[in-house]
C-alpha cells in the first residue's frame, strides 16, 4: 500500500504526488487495488480534495500537488472523439472579441454539454463525411489536443445558421454579428476553404467559399 507524506503540513497521497495531470478510473483502481474498497477511498479522495472529479471516470489531481492542466486537453478527454471548435476556437485564434468561458466542441456523435468543477463544455454533432478535414493537433511542452483551424471553425459555425442566403447575408453574420475584422477574414486560407466546403456540400458555404474568394481580390 501506498505511503502519505507531509507537505506544508498537510498529508499528501505519495502515489498522487508523481501522478499525471489527467486521471482516469483505471490509473486510480490500479493504484488502490491493495485497498479492500478501491471505490470507497475514491470517494475519500474527492472528499478530501485529493482529487476533482471531472466526470465518471475522469478526475484531476487535486489543487495540493500543483498539477497544471488544460481546458482544451480535457475537452477532447471528456467526450469524444471530438476536437475544439467553434465559438472558442475562434475565440483563441483572436478573431473574436468577446471571452468565451464555455469549451465548445464538434463531435460525430451525439449533443453533449457537461458542467463541471472546472468550467462547461459543449460539443455539437456533425456528420461523419465532414468531420476530419480542418482539424490540427496542438503539442505543449507535456499534452496536446485535437482544435479545429481557423477556416474549419467559421466552416463549423456557418453550417449550422440557416438564414445566410447572400453573401451580403455572410458579411453581416461575419463583421457585426461574430466581430470579425475584415483583415482577418482575407488573411483566411481560401485554398482549405474550398477543400472544406466541397466536402460539407451545402450552398451556405459555397457562398462563404466565394465570399472569401472575392476578399482575396480587394
Amino acid at each position: 500500500m501506498y505511503d502519505k507524506i507531509k507537505h506544508t503540513g498537510c498529508i499528501m497521497e505519495e502515489y498522487l504526488v508523481s501522478a499525471p495531470p489527467y486521471l482516469d478510473y483505471s490509473w486510480l483502481m490500479e493504484r488502490l487495488k491493495n485497498y479492500a474498497s478501491p471505490r470507497s477511498k475514491i470517494t475519500q479522495l474527492i472528499a478530501k480534495g485529493d482529487i476533482v472529479r471531472i466526470k465518471k471516470g475522469l478526475y484531476l489531481p487535486g489543487p495540493l500537488y500543483n498539477k497544471s492542466y488544460s481546458k482544451l486537453v480535457l475537452a477532447n478527454l471528456i467526450y469524444g472523439p471530438s476536437y475544439v471548435s467553434l465559438e472558442y476556437a475562434l475565440s483563441y485564434y483572436g478573431m473574436i472579441p468577446e471571452r468565451v468561458d464555455c469549451i465548445t466542441s464538434v463531435t460525430n456523435k451525439r449533443n453533449k454539454y457537461f458542467e463541471t468543477s472546472v468550467g462547461a463544455f459543449s460539443y455539437i454533432y456533425m456528420p461523419d463525411k465532414i468531420y476530419p478535414l480542418g482539424i490540427t493537433l496542438k503539442v505543449n511542452d507535456h499534452d496536446s489536443f485535437f482544435l479545429a483551424t481557423k477556416e474549419k471553425a467559421l466552416c463549423d459555425m456557418i453550417y449550422r445558421e440557416k438564414n445566410l442566403t447572400t453573401q451580403k447575408d455572410i458579411h453581416l453574420y461575419l463583421t457585426q454579428d461574430l466581430r470579425i475584422e475584415e483583415e482577418d477574414l482575407v488573411s483566411l486560407d481560401k485554398d482549405l476553404i474550398y477543400r472544406i466546403t466541397s466536402v460539407y456540400k451545402k450552398h451556405v458555404l459555397n457562398r462563404f467559399y466565394h465570399y472569401c474568394k472575392k476578399m482575396h481580390m480587394r
